[in-house]
């Protein structure tokens, strides 16, 4: 009955890796073959999203405005012409912006590596031949029907370009000229240190008649995986939506093509996001604000061959009195997924770094692995300290499942030989096999629970190392100088595929031969997937394994089982 245990252990990882390689399949858009249709054709480098009406109250005694229009949406698809693009730099990011409309057309991240070129900055946003990814704001018609300032508007500006020594923030204003009574001022404000842009939007009503137009914030992009990113392991990449009623909510590039996409389309909190593995970028608005949330895939006239998607919010904002000006101070997150900071800027912008159903576990394991590196001051080694944590914490319960595995090795011999004695008689054989382990006190599956409740915790623990940008760059000793890298010489895999055998052999070998070599061809062909998962993964992997097999060893001969390696046939 051991062979059982083992056998559901082994159904459970098996499965792990395929609901693994299932969600690989469509957070790269492969279920995109088998859908009908195709995106709707609209301009995003020239149009904001075309929304419903929004009822705008007039303070009284002004003059009435006409009932609010949903915006114009344009039907070209010519890609936007640029102005003048220019390059703003502080101690963390280099940021692109384009005088067309004051849009953010690319950013660089100065302590992230590229993932090809370590000496290159990793870029995020970007409008290139290969990639489309824009931030992108304006004001689009609200209770007066008309075009007014957007993303495509030529504007001018001013401000510094660079975050001089001594200087905690710079700001850069753009301001467009008078389009249907609107003039529209953006003022970027950029800190030391800080991912988070403060982009506040200043908005002139130039004529003698109340307007209330609609502020929209968006973001644009294709919808190919990040560059270099691996096979092998699935993580999200896609727009995602936060409200206080639906919390986090994840889309597909899939789904908003077909027009399945599910999530809140209204809401007064929130924010939206692209996410991708290690990076994000979200617009905030002000908590309170009324706003609507929209979904859309969208054709700017790219060669790339899925371009895109766009993630927007818009806001109907108070009529504006003649000669007034209605400021709206927005946030830009660009930046990495790391979870403290994440956590300051905005309620929920924390689950852009994804850990899953099992957040309410990774969360904790996550903030442990932090404070053990906040002593350690090495990733690699924080690791192997967590795990050996984790170890200690389930000391008693893997001590548990250890010894009724030497049970079920002390009375192996018996079983053994009474199979081969009563081969041809199965029912008497199964009959003499309850009676052998109720004379000896073994349960078969004594040591299933223990292990299996254990199983939740490893997982949430491989889901905190797959998903934290901390480990990006990060070295460990010797030639592993990236944990979020395979290791390039692949000793580390085969370290860890050489425990997972020598594990295997401790066990007591289960009496169909069948199975027997299934227990060994099985670690072998899994072993394989560990050859292109990042360093860190393999490291508490490995760890876990040799503090197992410790353990195992020491419980044996503590019950008068001496350990023995229990070699395959393979006959």
């Amino acid at each position: 009955m051991n062979d059982i245990r083992r056998t559901v252990l082994w159904v459970i990882f098996g499965f792990s890796m395929v609901l693994l390689w299932d969600q690989w399949q469509i957070s790269h858009g492969h279920k995109a073959t088998f859908f009908q249709g195709q995106p709707v054709k609209v301009d995003a480098s020239s149009v904001a999203p075309a929304q419903p009406a929004s009822d705008t109250s007039v303070p009284a005694g002004t003059v009435p405005v006409a009932a609010a229009a949903p915006a114009t949406v344009p039907a070209d698809t010519a890609p936007a012409k640029t102005g003048e693009r220019f390059t703003v730099s502080t101690d963390v990011l280099k940021l692109r912006f384009d005088t067309q409309g004051g849009t953010l057309v690319g950013s660089e991240f100065v302590r992230y590596g590229d993932n090809a070129d370590k000496a290159k900055n990793f870029v995020l946003l970007d409008d290139s031949k290969d990639r489309v990814y824009l931030a992108q704001s304006g004001v689009v018609s609200g209770a007066v029907p008309g075009a007014f300032p957007t993303h495509k508007s030529p504007m001018t500006v001013s401000g510094a370009r660079e975050l001089k020594d001594g200087v905690d923030e710079l700001q850069l204003t753009f301001t467009s000229a008078d389009v249907g009574g609107i003039t529209l001022v953006k003022t970027y404000t950029l800190k030391r240190g800080s991912y988070a842009v403060s982009v506040k939007h200043d908005l002139t009503n130039t004529t003698a008649a109340p307007i209330a137009p609609q502020l929209y914030l968006q973001l644009v992009r294709d919808g190919n995986k990040p560059v270099g990113e691996s096979s092998f392991y699935s993580t999200f990449t896609g727009p995602a939506v936060y409200t206080d009623a639906k919390k986090y909510q994840k889309v597909e590039f899939a789904d908003i093509k077909k027009k399945s996409a599910e999530y809140e389309k209204q809401s007064t909190n929130g924010y939206v996001a692209m996410v991708q593995h290690y990076f994000a970028s979200a617009w905030v608005l002000p908590e309170g604000m009324d706003r609507t949330i929209s979904l859309d895939a969208v054709d700017i006239g790219s060669n790339l061959p899925d371009c895109c998607y766009r993630a927007a919010m818009v806001g109907p904002l108070a009529a504006i009195a003649p000669g007034a000006t209605q400021t709206i101070d927005a946030t830009l997150f660009v930046g990495p997924q790391e979870e403290k900071m994440l956590e300051a800027l905005t309620p929920g912008l924390e689950l852009v770094k994804d850990y899953g159903w099992l957040t309410i576990l990774a969360k904790p394991l996550y903030w442990l692995l932090d404070k053990l590196h906040s002593f350690i001051q090495n990733w690699g080694w924080s690791i192997v300290a967590l795990v050996l944590l984790l170890k200690i914490a389930f000391y008693w319960l893997n001590a548990k499942a250890y010894a009724s595995m030497a049970k079920m090795k002390a009375v192996n011999p018996k079983i053994m030989e009474m199979r081969e004695r009563l081969k041809d008689n199965p029912q008497q054989m199964q009959q003499e096999m309850m009676r052998i382990y109720r004379e000896e006190k073994v349960n078969p599956m004594g040591g299933c629970f223990p292990i299996m409740v254990q199983i939740p915790v490893f997982i949430a623990l491989y889901w905190v190392l797959l998903s934290s940008v901390e480990m990006r760059n990060a070295p460990w000793m010797g030639w592993i100088h990236d944990l979020s890298a395979p290791d390039p010489y692949y000793i580390l895999p085969l370290i860890m595929t050489l425990t997972t055998l020598l594990q295997t052999a401790l066990n007591p070998a289960p009496p169909d031969p069948l199975q027997a070599k299934m227990m060994w061809y099985m670690p072998l062909a899994f072993s394989v997937m560990f050859f292109f998962f990042p360093s860190g993964l393999v490291v508490y992997w490995i760890t876990n394994n040799i503090l197992s097999i410790a353990q195992q060893w020491l419980i044996n001969i503590r019950m008068g089982v001496p350990p023995q390696f229990n070699l395959p046939s393979f006959k």
